[in-house]
């Protein structure tokens, strides 16, 4: 007996000799792509952006060839409503204007659930503004910089059904092969405007319908749950940080007996900013002038300085303030729900 071995039947005739990026290098790659050909912020990402992700997903990485013919898919979201009219303009149809299978066609439910997306599982209430970029400006005259903040994404769960429609067996085995072995991980991904997302697979459902008179037809929907999120660039908010500033100080040289101060108008040697469980901002007016040291830090990973409402900087740990200005800290915390502390020290001026 004879035993033949199976060759490929696919023989690979260029080989890339760059390696592909990983890592930090991948992260910095992504970004670029995010940010090219647009401005600092991020670009919106709607309802009708996450619909076409899922249909370049399935046109693309869902792609089956039968019998060296790529099996056609319809390029829009079927519903009900729309079916009779797309059939009218049918491009792959018989003499008779009848639509021709096998074909792929996506459904999308129209219910719109909160989203599970695990990294915007935690949110802070009331969707405040958050810390971006801080852009250097310049007009002419004075270097400055303006503060970008965005509201936290809203998560969504958007549920499609993928349907093929054929009459062969086949086909439907080839296009069941290509979606067991792209869903083989628990979900794949889709790229929506530089943002990849998730894409699980919920089940398989055969929805044939048997005839003895009429040809049969094999329908088999998949079910999916694209883990979107939604951002709109209308929410966006850029505001002037602090520009370059010149001070002049005037001295008298004339000697000033010193006035002797009671020890109870004297600040603390330090000053605390406390912040309670679901609490990432802060403020209080000082009376004094002075330049604060960040000593400690607990719970916190960062933060962000505000001088009478204006930027003053990131994660800074001088700090220098006037009589009468309103200090404000907003963090982020290390753990989310628990409280935080800051402790800065005072040296008076």
């Amino acid at each position: 007996m004879v035993y033949k071995m199976g060759l490929p039947k696919k023989i690979k005739k260029d080989i890339n000799l760059i390696p592909k990026k990983e890592g930090l290098p991948r992260r910095i790659e992504m970004l670029d792509m995010i940010n090219e050909h647009g401005t600092f912020l991020p670009k919106s990402i709607l309802h009708e952006d996450l619909d076409r992700g899922f249909l370049d997903f399935v046109k693309n990485d869902l792609e089956t060839i039968s019998e060296g013919q790529k099996i056609p898919v319809i390029d829009i979201i079927m519903t009900t409503q729309n079916w009779s009219n797309f059939t009218k303009t049918w491009e792959f149809q018989n003499l008779d204007k009848n639509p021709e299978p096998p074909f792929v066609t996506t459904i999308r439910n129209p219910e719109v659930k909160y989203g599970s997306l695990p990294s915007l599982l935690w949110t802070i209430p009331n969707r405040r503004q958050y810390y971006y970029a801080s852009v250097p400006t310049w007009d002419g005259e004075r270097k400055g910089y303006d503060v970008y903040t965005i509201p936290q994404p809203v998560p969504v769960d958007i549920t499609y059904s993928v349907k093929i429609v054929c009459n062969r067996m086949r086909e439907l085995n080839k296009f069941n092969k290509k979606v067991i072995e792209k869903f083989s991980s628990r979900q794949a991904y889709t790229n929506v405007k530089g943002h990849y997302i998730p894409i699980i697979m919920n089940e398989i459902s055969d929805e044939s319908v048997m005839d003895i008179e009429k040809r049969r037809y094999y329908i088999q929907s998949y079910g999916f749950t694209l883990m979107g999120f939604l951002i709109d660039e209308d929410e966006f908010e850029v505001k002037p940080a602090v520009s370059r500033v010149l001070q002049l100080i005037e001295t008298d040289t004339k000697k000033v007996k010193s006035k002797k101060i009671k020890n109870e108008t004297l600040p603390s040697p330090s000053l605390s900013f406390n912040f309670e469980n679901n609490d990432g901002s802060t403020s209080q007016q000082l009376k004094y002038t002075a330049n604060l040291t960040v000593e400690s830090k607990i719970n916190i990973t960062s933060y962000y300085v505000y001088i009478n409402g204006l930027f003053y900087g990131s994660n800074s740990t001088i700090i220098q303030v006037n009589n009468g200005d309103t200090l404000q800290i907003d963090i982020q915390k290390l753990t989310i729900g628990e409280s935080s502390q800051m402790n800065l020290a005072i040296e008076l001026i």
